[in-house]
């Protein structure tokens, strides 16, 4: 069970498979009890401009607007940012924009948001301007990750806490100006307390989540954190898209399909029909909305797809847990240096991405029960290995199901999934060139020619009676008020 209590807000509790998990319902109305719930912390100091740093500042910002809480964002000298953070109000004649450290030295809530390999590298620098008593934040648990793996530590002394959204750093942004006018638009976030020396520290995590516009906030561990995270990225919500949708792609193609029927078969079904389908009503109404010719097709590429998924993800998760998926991350900075990635929209299918765009709005994109039973095996597979792993249902829900259909995946589907991985966060684009490939030959040698073995009834089964239907049920009813939209 997952619980944590709040001397400022009132929190509720939420039915999982097994028991209960604490939570905390946001919206605009907990704004004005914010100041209190910082117990003391007056000046908070975001450091990064990427995607994440843009968003929390600007949201923090204008959730604490009239209070004698100031938001200040930190860059390094000569950042490429600093003129983008300017046209958003952010200046040094206002006083809050500054040097890195010297806003860190200022801080008395610290919210870290530079890219992971930089934060390994300097952590040592930040901690040492820290004033005393200052708390730490974190987004992703990348850090406490590298400092396990090179026995180092947090300061002593420093509450250290972490709030993670469940989306990407363009969807914080727009749900929370959507929710300018609609209250509750946001996207969920889990928190983490990871060290607690002045007993304030859920308080003030709590504070930064509703501050976000995170429409409900739950609670994981911060090793938990960037477990999830970090294969999550890998698997179904970026790497084994990637994967799947270029081997389903080929198999069309090989089946005689023209370049833009194989185009709206596989990537437009999963980021339109699919994930609507999921978001709305949850994953067994995919095999439901299928006819029983196709829900036949259906059962026979989740079974076959179940298996080879499971095994990868399970890869991905030891690799990420001793250490080995962070030092790649890490090691790549020093190539990166001099030799930057190359972009994958190269493939023969997204020279079609702008004509099938066109179509919308003409042409009815049906789900595909081929595309759906293999991405719905994926998923699935991912969430049964975290909910063996350990990890409580809410993080299972959002980091799997909720975060992949409400953020990234329309996402996907305004541009297209190789402009997501060529446009995404570094540690996710490393991540998915290397797990993205392993995935495609995982569907292309096993699961596509397992296609022809009937249905495994047993697995099948296992699916229709998963205890994450009615863990996602439950929270689907706090997922973000909205639907995003994607310009």
């Amino acid at each position: 069970m997952s619980t944590f209590t709040s001397s400022v807000f009132r929190t509720e509790t939420m039915t999982v498979p097994g028991g209960t998990e604490t939570i905390l319902r946001g919206g605009q109305d907990l704004f004005p009890l914010l100041p209190e719930a910082l117990h003391g912390a007056r000046r908070i100091g975001v450091l990064g401009w990427g995607p994440q740093g843009r968003a929390q500042a600007l949201n923090l910002r204008d959730s604490l607007a009239g209070t004698d809480v100031t938001v200040s964002v930190g860059l390094r000298p000569g950042s490429s940012s600093a003129e983008d953070a300017r046209k958003h109000g952010f200046t040094e004649e206002n006083g809050t924009l500054g040097d890195w450290l010297a806003v860190a030295a200022d801080s008395d809530l610290l919210i870290l948001l530079i890219a992971d390999a930089a934060l390994a590298a300097n952590h040592e620098k930040i901690f040492a301007v820290l004033k005393p008593g200052a708390t730490i934040g974190l987004s992703h648990g990348f850090l406490l990750g590298h400092l396990k793996a090179t026995g180092g530590d947090f300061p002593a002394g420093h509450p250290v806490i972490a709030v993670c959204p469940k989306g990407m750093g363009d969807s914080v942004r727009r749900l929370y100006e959507q929710g300018a006018t609609v209250n509750g638009a946001g996207i969920n976030a889990s928190i983490a307390v990871h060290a607690d020396p002045d007993g304030h520290a859920t308080d003030r995590a709590l504070a930064w989540s509703v501050g976000l516009g995170s429409p409900y906030t739950f609670l994981t561990t911060l090793e938990n954190e960037y477990k999830s995270d970090i294969v999550g990225e890998r698997a179904i919500l970026l790497g084994a898209v990637h994967g799947l949708v270029e081997a389903l792609y080929r198999h069309f193609r090989i089946e005689g399909a023209d370049p833009v029927s194989a185009y709206e078969r596989s990537t437009e079904a999963i980021t339109g029909p699919i994930a609507r389908t999921i978001s709305d009503a949850g994953l067994p109404a995919v095999r439901a909305a299928l006819s029983e010719a196709d829900q036949d097709v259906f059962d026979r590429a989740y079974t076959a797809a179940y298996g080879p998924a499971r095994e990868l993800v399970a890869e991905i998760y030891d690799e990420v847990a001793d250490g080995t998926e962070l030092r790649s991350v890490i090691l790549a900075e020093g190539r990166l240096a001099t030799r930057p990635m190359t972009k994958i929209g190269g493939s023969p299918m997204w020279l079609h991405a702008a004509e099938v765009h066109a179509r919308r709005g003409t042409a009815t994109i049906a789900i595909d029960p081929l595309t759906a039973g293999l991405f719905v095996a994926t998923m699935v597979a991912q969430v049964d290995e975290f909910a063996d792993r350990g990890h409580p249902w809410s993080e299972i829900v959002n980091e799997s199901i909720i975060e992949a259909v409400d953020s990234l995946l329309p996402y996907m589907h305004a541009r297209d999934v190789a402009y997501m991985v060529d446009n995404c966060s570094r540690t996710a684009r490393l991540g998915t060139r290397r797990w993205g490939p392993r995935f495609q030959a995982a569907y292309e040698q096993i699961a596509i020619p397992g296609l022809t073995d009937p249905a495994d009834t047993t697995l099948l089964k296992s699916f229709l009676d998963n205890p994450t239907h009615a863990a996602l049920a439950e929270a689907a009813k706090l997922r973000p008020s909205v639907d995003i939209s994607v310009s």
